[in-house]
């Protein structure tokens, strides 16, 4: 299976002063039949919308054995139609998220699910 490329999104550093339009991101549906990832710097915030009106579907963001070989997956996250789910910075640095290729892999059950990631800056200020 080869996945889909989530176009990771720098969001702005706390004293730039964006133009209209520049702080704003977007969503991508998600790869249903082959799944989507993204490479991980451990600054990243994964949000996820359900845009269906109607039915929940489900996200799934898959785990890697850590240093003491647990492994937990976030499993079939239920999406009621319309919601909006953010996974932070916690899940992206930490032992067991990472795949040994340096990526963060992640799967939806409908197109319906819209996926952003966006990546903190390393530093404050200029």
């Amino acid at each position: 299976m080869a996945r889909t490329e989530i176009t990771v999104q720098d969001v702005k550093q706390p004293f730039d002063v964006p133009a209209a339009g520049e702080a704003d991101f977007t969503m991508a549906a998600a790869d249903v039949a082959n799944g989507n990832y993204f490479a991980c710097t451990g600054r990243e915030i994964i949000l996820v919308k359900n845009t269906d009106g109607a039915n929940p579907y489900y996200v799934t963001i898959d785990s890697v054995d850590d240093e003491k070989g647990r492994q937990e997956d976030i499993t079939q996250y239920s999406l009621a139609a319309g919601d909006f789910a953010a996974f932070g910075v916690g899940l992206t640095n930490s032992k067991g998220w990472k795949q040994t290729n340096g990526q963060i892999y992640i799967d939806a059950e409908n197109i319906a699910v819209e996926i952003a990631v966006l990546r903190l800056a390393a530093g404050l200020g200029r």
